[in-house]
């Protein structure tokens, strides 16, 4: 009778480690499938936002194309892209308030 109590005793032992050690490998995985979807969430949010932005990008691109006719456009590029002026047009820089040091002049 106590090889047969010996025998249940290492059958139960042996059934409760399988158990753990399954129990260990659900909650191991679990967690990484919580971390995995946590970043995967946060990864679709960035990718959204970055889809927004590229949306009104491409929508003031082609607001730029439409207008690209226009006198207007082609004025405001001139000026801004090709630092055009108009004839008779000055331009007047105040130094004191410029701190660009390549427009101030050296006082030896």
């Amino acid at each position: 009778m106590a090889k047969h109590k010996k025998k249940n005793v290492k059958k139960f032992r042996i059934r409760h480690l399988i158990i753990l050690v399954f129990g260990i490998y659900i909650c191991t995985t679990l967690i990484s499938q919580r971390k995995m979807l946590k970043n995967l969430n946060a990864e679709k949010v960035e990718m959204e936002n970055e889809v927004k932005t590229l949306n009104t990008e491409i929508n003031e691109i082609n607001k730029e194309i439409k207008n690209s006719d226009s006198l207007e456009f082609v004025e405001k590029v001139a000026r801004e892209e090709l630092k055009m002026l108009k004839p008779r047009e000055i331009i007047y820089i105040d130094k004191s308030k410029n701190k660009d040091p390549f427009l101030k002049k050296s006082r030896k």
